[in-house]
């Protein structure tokens, strides 16, 4: 069937159009609304005589093929306070009847009043804009919209003096999308099989301005007084508490809620909730009330979550010596939620997985993921809220901040956890194999479109933001770091900053406790890390007597274009750390010496003689890796063999780390990495298995189609055989919990792999459950992945079918999650081409937000690898369609898709793919960028090294041959 296409600006205007009639038709269905008692308009629908302002009326507006840059808004006007009155009409044609006051103060003269506005129907006559002093109201000329940049004109006939304060008021229309931003809607379908409908909000980064009129930057922070209309069997909640409710004249079964005026905030920061979603209260030990909010069969699943992070505040308030700034905090787990969870003050909203927990069901890992995020969230009271990042070039400030504090305070709550030591696999090593691409970029960027803003929420601005604040707090000191925390935090409370404010509260803190040199600034040591991308190897050359090395220092490429046209000289200020097979001391983190960024080399001296090893980076405090000759790498070597626990955990999981992909860049022969993890036979601790099997799962995507995979199987089992044997295939959910992640990191591989006994455990389980599937703890919930997953590979569709059905019937999202991923491990091409598609229809039983997560099982599957890449490619504009805005979802599916093709033919298409959707791919664009350099890597890749790993694995008795005649 021949596709029509539209433009953009026809697509808004359609859009607008049919808006305007719903709205006039459900208007002549209903009673109107009347004036509140404070004399404030409430909402009016339009008459058809009204009209939308459309960017066609706009002298300002650009082709919608003109990609504007300068989207920031006049700094002529300041917003000082808003009222809002908003009727989301959740169970009736989701339009929203709207009503808007901002007060606004004059900081330069002008006679054009701006805000920004989108996805909102105006009317025009009610615009008025008054002397807050006088009341006089000042004239407009006329109304305009530039759709480019998504801002709103009121065009004056006398500017507004400077210094005086006036506001503006105005109905409108708005409407809930099914797009998951904005003011949204959202459903579930309850234990009678009714569907319930909920509205709800995501508005970071600029998506306020599609539920109110607005100053849409985090910059222009006001208070806000809202009013929600709701139905009276549905609750209202926003961020502060509410004051009131009242019924609304004239229109039977409504009310309004009333909410308290808010502190300071930024617009990305306001939340509304309109839902019959019930909730549970507890009152945290300094006085703030603090609810989790649920769908009622689900309630209970947010116990534990509403138990740890009503102590999570608390700490929060402790450990920043600030008291948590608003009187309650609320917690929503939402059906349909595009992210994680988001950090709206005082009510932040929650993707159901990261918020419910059931101990029946639910795994170590989910309960881990749950305390990760709501500790995430819970930070960015403080870290984001209290002091918001001037624009989104901070937004690592913001971002990074929170996710380290989460390891501070679960290491500060569940000290078990050894949260720190997982944090160099989870973040460190993580961000190390993004930051390494020359397609990387700095953790501080300067960004404008919204496109640009969207596409810096990465792994980038998270974790290495997290990953160098570890650094600068282990270089200043733990008091050091919170003195100047606290005192950043204290000073620009309510207010902006940028990262050069957080450099001189720290600095200043650092020189008052001398652990900072009065000759050097945070701001020195700091910029060479935020407003540069990448990170060093550090290279240390020891001498022929071994006691003293040369250290210098280069950016870690994972490979080098030959034809880059990038000259910037890349240099750190980089803390040195380091301790001997001597002394072995690995509790002074702090550097010894620093290699500076104009330092070509330095000399360490007093170093032991040759035959004894030295460490670098003690406990892989700092963020770079280290390479050291090739004698140094044998005698680490040769103590990790014969009595590892000699050397930190910590830095067993770098020398791994390091040591791999150094290999893989060509920095080191894999001979070596390939000996130096043979001792993992005798390791016992969870993180260096996990490291070392994060890395080998690069080599065992790119080996999966050759001759030699077979070889690297043998190896990899017997190097897993001491593990399994030793933590058994029953799982214990009383095991420490690092035991609990180890044994299903391990099982995970073995039956990947076809280890025979995990294999046949795991058919057997899966065979019980299905013949008694109302029974749920056959299966231990930490294995259920592992038992799913290979139960289906090893199945037909009887199998995909009853995984299908539970899905369907569980009622806890980590459930719902692992059967997702799971059902993507069918080899059945048929089944995995139906699921591709089930993702993307609507009303298959699959959300929108987890479209991601079926595409990604199904792309990390061999046998559904080309497939996921096929749909992709040809299916791409319906996919676009589908997920709407939605683009970091796309870009993920694009990493999922390609980070294992290693084909000359996969290269040409993804370049091709590239060329013929440039203008299609909007934030992703440097996602495909990335996947093009990855592929080119795997390709050299397997040209220098699978000779190499081949004749290792034959060297050491793993290949298999077949017998020839």
């Amino acid at each position: 069937m021949k596709k029509i296409y539209l433009s953009r600006s026809m697509v808004v205007f359609l859009h607008i159009l049919c808006m305007c009639l719903l709205t006039f038709v459900v208007d002549c269905l209903k009673p109107q609304v009347s004036k509140t008692a404070n004399n404030h308009h409430t909402i009016q629908a339009p008459s058809t005589t009204e009209t939308a302002v459309l960017d066609g009326n706009s002298t300002a507006s650009l082709s919608s093929n003109t990609k504007v840059t300068d989207v920031r808004l006049p700094a002529s006007l300041r917003p000082l306070h808003y009222q809002l009155q908003l009727q989301p009409f959740v169970r009736g044609n989701f339009s929203i009847n709207g009503y808007v006051q901002v007060e606004v103060e004059v900081v330069t003269e002008t006679s054009v009043f701006t805000l920004h506005m989108a996805d909102i129907i105006t009317h025009n006559e009610t615009v008025k804009i008054v002397d807050a002093r006088s009341a006089m109201e000042i004239s407009i000329l006329k109304q305009t919209y530039d759709n480019q940049r998504q801002f709103y004109h009121a065009h004056l006939q006398q500017p507004l003096t400077k210094g005086c304060r006036y506001v503006l008021s105005m109905e409108f229309t708005g409407y809930l999308n099914d797009q998951l931003y904005g003011f949204y809607r959202s459903s579930y379908t309850d234990s009678n099989g009714i569907k319930r409908w909920l509205a709800v909000t995501q508005f970071q980064p600029t998506d306020a301005r599609r539920a109110f009129p607005c100053f849409d930057e985090p910059a222009m922070k006001a208070t806000f007084e809202v009013f929600l209309a709701r139905e009276t069997d549905m609750s209202a909640v926003s961020n502060m508490p509410k004051i009131n409710s009242r019924p609304i004249e004239g229109q039977q079964g409504w009310m309004w809620d009333h909410f308290n005026t808010s502190v300071p905030m930024s617009t990305y920061l306001v939340v509304f909730l309109v839902s019959d979603f019930r909730s549970k209260e507890v009152t945290t030990q300094n006085g703030v009330s603090f609810r989790t909010w649920a769908r009622e069969t689900a309630i209970n699943q947010t116990n534990y979550s509403l138990e740890i992070g009503s102590k999570i505040l608390t700490f929060f308030e402790d450990y920043f010596s600030i008291p948590y700034p608003l009187p309650k905090q609320d917690m929503v787990a939402i059906p349909d939620f595009a992210s994680g969870a988001m950090e709206n003050w005082g009510l932040i909203t929650y993707k159901e997985i990261s918020l419910f927990y059931d101990p029946k069901v639910s795994s170590a890992y989910s309960k881990q993921r749950v305390m990760k995020t709501v500790a995430h969230e819970l930070a960015h009271q403080w870290f984001g809220n209290l002091v918001t990042p001037k624009w989104w070039t901070d937004l690592w400030l913001s971002e990074g901040f929170a996710s380290f504090m989460v390891y501070v305070c679960i290491d500060h709550a569940e000290p078990e956890w050894q949260m720190m030591e997982q944090l160099i696999m989870m973040d460190l090593h993580k961000v190390f194999r993004f930051d390494c691409l020359e397609s990387s970029h700095p953790i501080s960027i300067p960004v404008a479109h919204p496109d640009e803003i969207n596409k810096i929420f990465d792994t980038i601005s998270y974790v290495k933001g997290a990953s160098i604040i570890r650094m600068m707090k282990f270089f200043l000191t733990e008091a050091t770091f919170r003195r100047g925390l606290t005192n950043y935090l204290k000073t620009k409370a309510y207010a902006n900053a940028e990262q050069d404010d957080l450099w001189n509260f720290l600095t200043q803190a650092g020189h008052q406790d001398l652990t900072l040199g009065k000759c050097v600034t945070v701001k020195t040591i700091m910029d060479t890390w935020t407003l540069q991308m990448g990170y060093p190897v550090i290279t240390v050359m020891r001498s022929a007597d071994g006691a003293s090395a040369t250290v210098t220092q280069e950016r870690f490429l994972l490979r080098k274009d030959p034809n880059s046209n990038d000259t910037h000289v890349y240099r750190w200020w980089v803390p040195l750390s380091h301790t001997t097979q001597a002394t072995a001391d690995f509790s002074k983190t702090a550097p010894s010496r620093w290699l500076s960024k104009t330092d070509s080399k330095i000399t360490i001296r007093s170093l032991p003689n040759s035959s004894q090893w030295v460490i670098f980076n003690v406990q892989e405090t700092g963020y770079y890796r280290v390479n050291y000759d090739e004698n140094n790498w044998k005698q680490l070597i040769k103590q990790l063999k014969a009595d590892h626990t000699k050397i930190h955990v910590n830095n067993r999981a770098q020398l791994i780390d390091d040591a791999l992909n150094l290999a893989r860049a060509g920095q080191l022969s894999y001979s070596l990495p390939m000996d130096l993890i043979a001792y993992l036979k005798s390791e016992t601790s969870y993180t260096p298995w996990a490291t070392a099997l994060n890395n080998l799962a690069y080599i065992d995507k790119v080996f999966s189609r050759t001759g030699t995979y077979g070889s690297l199987k043998n190896f990899l089992l017997r190097l897993l055989g001491l593990q399994y044997k030793s933590i058994g295939f029953q799982d214990s959910l009383t095991d420490p919990h690092l035991d609990q992640h180890k044994r299903v990191k391990i099982l995970s591989w073995a039956c990947k792999l076809g280890h025979e006994d995990c294999v046949t455990q795991s058919v057997s389980l899966f065979n019980q459950w299905m013949m008694n599937p109302m029974n749920k703890s056959i299966i231990s919930p930490n294995l259920k992945y592992v038992v799913y997953c290979t139960a289906i590979a090893a199945g037909k569709d009887k199998e995909w079918e009853f995984a299908w059905n539970q899905y369907l019937n569980s009622n806890v999202g980590s459930e719902k999650s692992r059967l997702l991923s799971a059902l993507g491990c069918s080899r059945e091409l048929w089944i995995l081409s139906r699921y591709l598609e089930m993702a993307f229809t609507k009303d298959t039983g699959i959300r929108k937000k987890d479209v991601v997560r079926v595409f990604h099982s199904v792309a990390s599957n061999t046998v559904g690898k080309d497939l996921a890449w096929t749909f992709l490619r040809d299916q791409l504009d319906d996919i676009i369609d589908y997920i709407g805005k939605g683009f970091s979802s796309l870009k993920w599916m694009i990493k999922a898709t390609t980070n294992g093709m290693n084909k000359d033919l996969y290269l040409t298409e993804l370049k091709q793919f590239q060329s013929a959707n440039k203008d299609k791919l909007g934030s992703v664009k440097q996602a495909v960028s990335q996947a093009i350099e990855t592929v080119a890597n795997n390709i050299e890749w397997m040209n220098k090294n699978r000779q190499v790993i081949t004749e290792w694995l034959e060297n050491h008795g793993y290949l298999l041959t077949l017998r020839s005649t």
